[in-house]
């Protein structure tokens, strides 16, 4: 089976994390694992931080990536299995998480829908596929010519991250943000509460929220602000940097679904 080197994180969180590499680490980037019983600290608390700005990333020109979008958007809807056979490559489909999980005797459609939950009674794989339909954005592996995956990330000086994550002891995956400028953070997770700062396009910190949950209130993310107060946000309202991401390739004028990164723990 044909190899491919897909990292299974964003291609903006990969390269924090080299410019973050111990000088003792190994050539193939890998840490140790943790011992036996080893318990994750709980986060470092909100510190003020210097603001990194971001820029979301642009939609992908391309009329044809249009047309598989609508083509996708159209199987999801329908809950289409077959229709979305056809718009998965037949041969050399790749599933990563630490390593390429696809089962080369299996067909494209079964190995994505494995990766996804695709059967899965609540229909959160369909989801995903309705997701990506609606994602016009797309970035090329820089290992891989011709494999595109998305979402993409945003661009932002990844040295500037690299010393954000440091100066406040953070991890990068708790970092995303505002999916437009002027958003407004809020005291607590009622949408009627106090604005606490409006953002500009600027990395924030993701918090845990030990708070017990609003029924009454929409789905929120607790944020820490760069003054080191913290504020609310509607859940869509944030973009993560790194997350699960569908890859696709184009066969002549054809775009299809070449793999998945990410998915349902093995």
């Amino acid at each position: 089976m044909r190899h491919r080197l897909v990292v299974a994180a964003s291609i903006l969180t990969a390269a924090v994390l080299c410019a973050l590499a111990p000088v003792g680490a190994s050539a193939q980037g890998q840490l140790p694992e943790p011992p036996v019983g080893f318990k994750q600290p709980p986060p470092p608390p909100p510190k003020p931080y210097q603001p990194v700005a971001v820029t979301p990333p642009a939609p992908f020109n391309d009329p044809s990536f249009a047309a598989f979008r609508k083509q996708l958007g159209d199987a999801a809807q329908h809950k289409d299995r077959a229709a979305l056979a056809k718009l998965i490559v037949t041969q050399d489909f790749f599933w990563v998480q630490d390593k390429d999980l696809a089962d080369s005797s299996k067909s494209g459609i079964d190995n994505l829908a494995k990766a996804i939950g695709l059967d899965n009674p609540d229909g959160s794989g369909w989801d995903i596929i309705a997701n990506a339909a609606s994602d016009p954005t797309l970035a090329e592996l820089p290992q891989d010519k011709g494999v595109f995956c998305a979402p993409a990330p945003p661009k932002l000086d990844p040295q500037a991250f690299a010393k954000l994550v440091q100066d406040t002891g953070t991890d990068p995956a708790e970092w995303g943000y505002p999916t437009q400028s002027g958003i407004e953070a809020r005291a607590t997770a009622q949408p009627n509460s106090p604005v606490v700062e409006k953002l500009g396009m600027y990395l924030v910190r993701v918090m845990p929220d030990s708070a017990p949950p609003d029924s009454n209130a929409p789905p929120s993310l607790r944020i820490a602000l760069p003054d080191a107060k913290t504020g609310y946000l509607p859940l869509d309202d944030v973009a993560p940097l790194a997350g699960d991401e569908i890859c696709y390739a184009k066969q002549a004028n054809n775009w299809k679904i070449a793999g998945y990164v990410g998915g349902v723990p093995q």
